[in-house]
């Protein structure tokens, strides 16, 4: 396989909470929930921290056993990261820092994955078919109703600060429950509310993992189709494809065309040739 990876804070001055990392069989990405100003987390590490360890943790796990499925790899990673903080963080805090995650693994013959939360996977069929993106809506499905107040404020104002606080810790209601979405933090009980799949390894010419930082181009902006954005991938790699998000949202700073949380978001690709 040939492997590319694009990734880029939303500031330079804080830290990326979107993670990749890759083995000769395994490729990982994830994204970190980010605590608004003004809100606590009951962590004294961070989102970065969390997401970096779960990350290594998840794809040591998928490498090396091969044979064992991807949601008990992810619930493993998920366990493992909570006793790394469970002595000085307060884990059953409902801000307790989460992630977003897509894992594949690459057999021989099939080609594994799993997606919770919003982060996306891109399958790239070798016939007609055509890309089909693999996401977790239940997130933006919750979130629909209790954004309106955070959408109507224009981004970078105190009043936009504030409703952006509001949405994170009325979402947190509805984080990890049965009626709600799913996203991995400190319960490995998430890992089997993935979205899980598998398909021929012949089947595929490539799958491109995305955060939606990096995926709002075309799910968010509506700017490209799948194929179109993969089409930027393939021929001027994912640098490309983060500079056109970049583009598109200097060109909307307020909000106004593309009501969101975050102006600039941090932003990953992870595109895989096969």
């Amino acid at each position: 396989m040939h492997l590319e990876i694009a990734t880029e804070p939303a500031h330079p001055q804080r830290p990326n909470e979107d993670f990749t990392a890759a083995s000769p069989n395994a490729v990982v990405l994830l994204d970190g929930a980010g605590t608004p100003a003004g809100s606590d987390c009951g962590c004294v590490h961070g989102v970065a921290w969390y997401v970096s360890r779960l990350g290594v943790s998840l794809l040591a796990t998928v490498t090396n056993q091969p044979d064992r499925a991807l949601t008990d790899c992810l619930a493993d990673a998920i366990t493992q990261t909570a006793e790394l903080h469970a002595d000085t963080c307060d884990l059953t805090h409902p801000g307790t820092p989460s992630a977003t995650v897509v894992a594949v693994r690459l057999a021989d013959e099939v080609v594994e994955y799993l997606v919770l939360a919003d982060s996306t996977l891109v399958l790239e069929h070798a016939d007609e078919r055509g890309p089909v993106a693999v996401t977790d809506d239940r997130e933006a499905l919750v979130g629909a109703a209790l954004r309106g107040a955070m959408d109507a404020e224009s981004a970078g104002t105190a009043e936009h600060v504030d409703a952006l606080r509001g949405y994170v810790e009325a979402m947190r209601a509805h984080r990890n429950q049965p009626e709600g979405f799913w996203v991995a933090a400190a319960d490995p009980a998430a890992a089997y509310a993935s979205l899980t799949g598998s398909v021929p390894r012949a089947d595929l010419t490539g799958v491109t993992l995305l955060s939606d930082g990096a995926s709002r181009l075309v799910d968010r902006f509506e700017l490209a189709d799948w194929a179109e954005a993969l089409q930027l991938i393939r021929e001027q790699g994912p640098t490309a494809l983060i500079r056109e998000v970049r583009a598109a949202e200097l060109s909307d700073t307020e909000g106004r065309r593309w009501p969101r949380g975050k102006t600039h978001d941090d932003t990953a690709v992870v595109r895989v040739t096969l």
